[in-house]
């Protein structure tokens, strides 16, 4: 299954960090500014534009553009917010790539990698990056251990699900920011109607959803705009030669 061989290699990745040790930073970039940024989205749907470059399900997506350039282009587009992908080998990213973001734009910043390690968080702060996906299927009864250290750490945990089984650990976990994959990790196969289904499950007061992978067209932001508050949108806008007027589509959609 590729989903245990991805996190075969993080673990690799992971023993070449250093050691955690005395008190997290804390101080801006605080938590909040990715949920803030998607409740202030005011007439147009709340977007959060993903530079990723590779994946396992579709190959090469952009062979070409600096995060930089791109950053800008999707700043352009009307993202709230940029999703980073980080992990090197399947998705050809950098967390590097955290701080050449950073310091070209002011938007919310989530770094989207497969952490397994507390260590992967602080390097996350350090880099300048907002916000941080922490996968239930991945971290399983860790998840609430992680939320509470990045939040310790001022970072705001982005926490994913795709099935129902793994909707009360989220929710027990305190995440006030849930993110629905609309793709299965283990088939890679994606169904738009896992946001719906899920969705109907949550109870919704004090949690912002966002619809995750799969969203192609701006129809499929019309159709499940009801069930979430913000999209992540990557591959669409990435293999496109105009990726800021492709955004705009969704933006406005």
């Amino acid at each position: 299954m590729i989903l245990d061989e991805i996190v075969e290699r993080t673990l690799s990745r992971v023993a070449m960090l250093p050691d955690v040790t005395g008190i997290p930073i804390t101080g801006p970039p605080g938590p909040g500014r990715l949920q803030q940024a998607i409740h202030t989205a005011k007439g147009r749907n709340a977007i959060i534009a993903e530079i990723k470059y590779s994946s396992p399900s579709a190959g090469c997506i952009r062979s070409e553009g600096e995060p930089e350039e791109l950053c800008r282009m999707m700043t352009d587009g009307g993202a709230v917010a940029l999703s980073v992908l980080t992990e090197p080998f399947w998705f050809h990213g950098s967390t590097e790539n955290i701080s050449r973001v950073r310091k070209v734009s002011g938007l919310p910043v989530l770094q989207k990698d497969f952490i397994i390690d507390k260590r992967q968080i602080m390097e996350s702060r350090m880099l300048g990056a907002d916000a941080i996906l922490l996968i239930a299927a991945v971290l399983g009864d860790r998840l609430p251990e992680f939320v509470r250290f990045c939040r310790m750490c001022a970072i705001e945990p982005l926490v994913e699900l795709h099935s129902y089984n793994e909707i009360p650990l989220a929710v027990s976990s305190g995440a006030t920011l849930i993110g629905i994959n609309n793709r299965d990790l283990k088939t890679m196969q994606t169904n738009l109607n896992t946001t719906r289904l899920l969705s109907e499950k949550l109870d919704r007061n004090g949690i912002t959803l966002i619809s995750m992978s799969g969203i192609c067209w701006p129809f499929d932001v019309r159709y499940l705009r009801k069930y979430c508050d913000a999209f992540l949108i990557g591959s669409s806008i990435m293999a496109s030669a105009r990726p800021e007027k492709v955004l705009e589509g969704f933006v406005f959609a």
